[in-house]
């Protein structure tokens, strides 16, 4: 009958469920909930599972956003571009921070003295302009770092390491010549691609436009890199191999990426570098009228096949564009300023002293000089700034964060996936209420007193799950307290 009976405590601490007892899923509240409260004699003589379910799923969310505690967060290095995407299950931060050296949390606030508007187009009278060519594509001038999927950032065979990234606001490929896999002799490239998701919904034509650039090798005998930026029916190919290696002996079969293929593109509906002629921009007209939906595929591929030295070679991509003709009446974005207004430009080139001390006194940051009358609370810190741009769904932060560690906390709806539609144990009660009040308030024979009932029922069945997961342990309470106690001599 116990929970835990079938589980040996060498199973549970040499597994990956740690900790996963103070849970229970929510398929359990659901089947429980049944049980409990809906058939014959019971306060819901019947019910659709899948009406409870939804209700579940309702609860749930409701509950995450003020009840339950939030534990998701992620940690990354600011890049040059001063912007964070936001999580793809994202509902609201509860803290942003900066971690300084030692590992310690400093809290960022939000800056209300700036945003990331959306920049109207006008000409030099100051008359808005209409667009005509829409833009399809989303930072294909790499501004703010690659908005696009890619098989891999960077692909490592025998030591040697190919990139794809993003160097001064231009898309680069470097390519390393590895020794080619299973054994074979000499050495041997690999495929890199990018590729971005576009709507083509009721258009006939687009025109791509990109600015490529295909260099020479350090190895004479080897070949440029083949660049081709073009229209596909169907995502890229994660698989950075080349080759279909099914055709050696005692090799297990290895199918070719596509990506190294013209085949992965609409019939030609690429456009292709592959000498060393310097930064050539090239367009070309897509017919997309039986499709709904395309991919804007970058690939890059470089044959060292036949090469017996290490070699290398890059091919670059900037200014990539996809637009159609068709006038929306709709206002156009300043070319340029689509994605960063000037706004947000001028905000994170401003100069901005960087100190590692945590000292809102420090003379360079907000004060002239050791003066501090007048001084605005939420300016007393060097910490830094951040806003969140809702608009594209990124978080700027100051010039000063660039480079340092930043920590988001934020809360979700729990309902992302399966594995994380679970409900704390001290908040069950609180589930199994609200779902009740939900169901019984969706019915029409239901008195508005018994409906009361049920509410208040709710509301006090929350109450109490956040008390409990409050987590407030009296010794703790007690040691804060009595440093609040001490007296300050001035």
């Amino acid at each position: 009958m116990g929970l835990l009976d079938g589980l040996s405590q060498e199973e549970y601490y040499q597994g990956s469920d740690l900790g996963n007892y103070q849970f229970v899923s929510l398929n359990d509240i659901i089947t429980q909930f049944q049980v409990m409260y809906v058939g014959e004699d019971k306060i819901i003589p019947k019910a659709k599972k899948a009406d409870i379910a939804f209700h579940a799923q309702r609860a749930l969310a409701e509950l995450s956003f003020d009840t339950f505690k939030s534990f998701k967060s992620q940690q990354i290095e600011v890049p040059p571009s001063l912007v964070m995407a936001l999580p793809h299950d994202y509902v609201n931060y509860t803290k942003v921070s900066r971690v300084d050296r030692v590992g310690i949390k400093h809290p960022l606030y939000p800056t209300r003295h700036t945003s990331n508007p959306f920049q109207v187009h006008q000409n030099s009278d100051g008359v808005y302009q209409f667009a005509t060519d829409v833009s399809l594509l989303q930072n294909g001038t790499f501004d703010s770092g690659l908005d696009f999927f890619q098989h891999t950032s960077d692909f490592t065979h025998s030591d040697v390491t190919s990139q794809v990234l993003v160097e001064d606001g231009v898309l680069k490929f470097k390519h390393k010549s590895h020794e080619l896999l299973h054994g074979q002799a000499g050495n041997g490239g690999i495929v890199m691609a990018v590729w971005q998701e576009i709507n083509v919904s009721g258009i006939n034509t687009i025109t791509i436009s990109a600015k490529g650039h295909s260099e020479t090798v350090t190895d004479p005998v080897s070949t440029s890199p083949i660049l081709r930026v073009g229209v596909s029916a169907s995502p890229g190919d994660y698989n950075p191999i080349p080759f279909d290696l099914g055709g050696f002996a005692n090799i297990p079969f290895t199918p070719a990426s596509t990506n190294v293929s013209i085949e992965s593109f609409i019939e030609n509906s690429y456009l292709e570098w592959n000498q060393p002629d310097g930064q050539v921009t090239k367009t070309l007209d897509v017919n997309v009228t039986e499709y709904e939906t395309v991919y804007l595929l970058v690939t890059s591929f470089a044959d060292f096949t036949f090469t017996n030295s290490l070699a290398s070679s890059n091919s670059t991509v900037d200014d990539l564009t996809v637009t159609t003709n068709v006038n929306t009446h709709d206002l156009e974005a300043n070319p340029g300023n689509d994605i960063n207004s000037s706004t947000w430009n001028n905000f994170k080139t401003a100069d901005s002293i960087t100190v590692d001390i945590d000292d809102y006194r420090y003379p360079d940051v907000y004060l002239d000089g050791p003066e501090r009358y007048g001084l605005n609370p939420e300016h007393a810190q060097v910490n830094g700034d951040f806003y969140i741009d809702q608009r594209l769904g990124r978080i700027h932060f100051s010039s000063n964060i660039n480079g340092k560690t930043v920590i988001l906390d934020y809360i979700s709806d729990s309902l992302g996936t399966d594995e994380e539609m679970k409900v704390p144990k001290l908040a069950e009660e609180a589930m199994y209420k609200h779902i009740l009040y939900d169901v019984v308030s969706t019915r029409s024979d239901v008195g508005a007193g018994r409906l009361a009932f049920h509410k208040r029922e709710k509301f006090a069945a929350v109450r109490k799950a956040k008390l409990r997961l409050s987590n407030i342990k009296l010794e703790e309470l007690t040691q804060i307290l009595r440093g609040q106690s001490k007296h300050i001599k001035h």
